[in-house]
């Protein structure tokens, strides 16, 4: 867990007025199986495949896989600078995520992305800790990490947690 109290307090906020926000049927679907934002940081740990979703020029929704880390409350992945999915979010950085483990969890994520380490521009000013990060868990010879990956923190507006049996994914090791 990465997080600090304040970035804990943060997504709490968010997952309380996400759900009091959303439909009535999927708040009977989640208000009695989700987890706060203290579970939450502890089981999304190490790489999540997310499932994620751009839309092209004409309108027309996209979704591919990427790396998910769930870091300080928020997403962050990467993708190749040259895929399709860059050139989308470059356009439109409007995105969303989920990322489940069967029926045992589901995190649905809708915000805005930052582009942590542009080609042309400064990056973030955490860019370096992330960096550290990511070499650390791919290896520091991965990739050309300048010039060929691109990474993106996800900015939510919107994100809920389905968690039937939290116990279960905090005794269970993950596959």
């Amino acid at each position: 867990m990465r997080e600090t109290p304040e970035e804990l307090k943060e997504l709490q906020a968010l997952l309380e007025a996400s759900l009091s926000r959303s439909t009535l049927h999927l708040r009977s679907i989640v208000t009695e199986r989700t987890m706060t934002a203290e579970q939450l940081t502890r089981i999304l740990t190490g790489m999540c495949t997310l499932a994620l979703s751009t839309v092209t020029a004409k309108g027309e929704p996209r979704i591919s896989g990427a790396d998910g880390h769930f870091l300080h409350g928020k997403w962050h992945f990467g993708t190749a600078r040259n895929a399709a999915k860059a050139r989308h979010l470059a356009a439109r950085p409007a995105a969303s995520v989920a990322h489940m483990r069967g029926e045992d969890l589901g995190v649905f994520t809708h915000g805005t992305v930052e582009i942590l380490n542009p080609l042309d521009g400064e990056p973030a000013a955490d860019w370096p800790d992330l960096l550290a990060y990511f070499k650390d868990f791919y290896g520091d010879d991965a990739f050309d990490w300048d010039n060929d990956v691109v990474y993106y923190r996800l900015h939510p507006h919107w994100m809920t947690v389905y968690a039937p049996d939290v116990a279960k994914l905090t005794t269970t090791p993950r596959p």
